[in-house]
């Protein structure tokens, strides 16, 4: 059984402009203690899915379908029980520290909070499991600094802080949703390390939310393509990086820079990702892709297994087009 399990889940919005679909039939699962990467350009519903998931919708959001813990259904279930899934089962980091963590309260109270809530153990034993945690993420000094106020850290020790927080009771799964964001590149390797480390020692599941398909290669071992809303392509990471077979999922990798390539112009997916309050008919990649068929712009392609652990949602997927040009191309025998 999947630690957690997306079923056919959707999320839409009513907003001035009209109803805005920020997710739209999306299955997923995440087995105990593997990590799954989701990537997708900026508006691609990577981060209401989780917080769907999370029961952390904005208030003109509306979530159907099903998500599963452990067997449970917690979709649109009670605050009481989805605040006790949150604190004990499930965690999430969210991409800006500054705004996650309260400017008017020291890190040790806001830390230790979370355990006597939750747990009901002194405030004093609170701080000092908080101590540990921040030792546990390599601040130094924790003890000293477990006082300080979030400004009074640099952003990667507040995004430290943030995943101490997180820890804290031990989750199952951990939901990371851009958790490099704003932060330099030394940093932003040291934060993976971190989370990579972490997740060996506490045996955790986690998700990883990113746009960087660089992080997914080193962190991820299954990852889970997304566009307008919709999941496009999946599997794990090594097959997939090397034989992408969705064009969406192609184009972004083409457009990675690379050193061993001497090429004036980084190369880009030609247009734009389409309005979500007024998406195209069919498929919404229809207008970006190369491979455009009879069909794409009626009606969306379904999320299919073609190999082994293996999916995509493609009417002209890119290893058959590429396949019929070899064919083509052969010299007559």
């Amino acid at each position: 059984m999947a630690l957690l399990e997306i079923r056919g889940l959707s999320v839409r919005f009513e907003t001035n402009d009209g109803a805005v679909q920020a997710v739209n039939d999306v299955s997923l699962c995440v087995a105990a203690g593997e990590t799954l990467g989701i990537v997708g350009e900026s508006g691609s519903g990577k981060s209401q899915l989780s917080f769907a998931v999370m029961g952390l919708l904005a208030r003109n959001g509306r979530a159907q379908g099903s998500v599963l813990f452990e067997g449970q259904e917690i979709l649109n279930a009670p605050p009481k029980l989805l605040n006790r899934i949150r604190a004990e089962e499930i965690a999430m980091i969210f991409q800006d520290p500054m705004t996650s963590l309260n400017p008017y309260m020291r890190v040790s109270e806001q830390m230790a909070e979370v355990l006597t809530l939750h747990r009901g153990i002194s405030k004093r034993a609170a701080v000092a499991e908080a101590v540990r945690m921040l030792d546990a993420v390599h601040i130094p000094d924790a003890a000293a600094r477990v006082r300080l106020y979030p400004h009074e850290f640099s952003g990667g020790m507040r995004q430290r802080v943030m995943i101490a927080m997180a820890l804290m009771c031990h989750p199952k799964l951990l939901i990371a949703d851009e958790p490099t964001t704003a932060l330099d590149v030394t940093v932003q390797a040291q934060i993976m390390q971190l989370l990579s480390d972490l997740q060996r020692d506490f045996g955790m599941a986690m998700i990883l939310i990113t746009h960087d398909l660089g992080v997914v290669a080193g962190a991820c071992e299954r990852v889970a393509v997304m566009y307008a809303g919709r999941v496009r392509e999946t599997g794990p990471v090594g097959p997939l990086f090397a034989g992408p077979t969705h064009p969406y999922t192609q184009g972004l990798l083409a457009a990675i820079p690379r050193v061993d390539q001497h090429e004036e112009e980084l190369r880009a997916i030609p247009g734009a990702p389409p309005n979500m309050n007024r998406r195209p008919p069919g498929c919404a990649f229809a207008p970006r892709c190369p491979y455009l068929r009879d069909g794409c712009t009626e009606r969306h392609p379904a999320l299919e297994e073609f190999a082994p652990e293996r999916s995509r949602a493609c009417f002209a997927p890119v290893a058959d087009v590429l396949a019929q040009r070899t064919r083509a191309e052969e010299p007559m025998r």
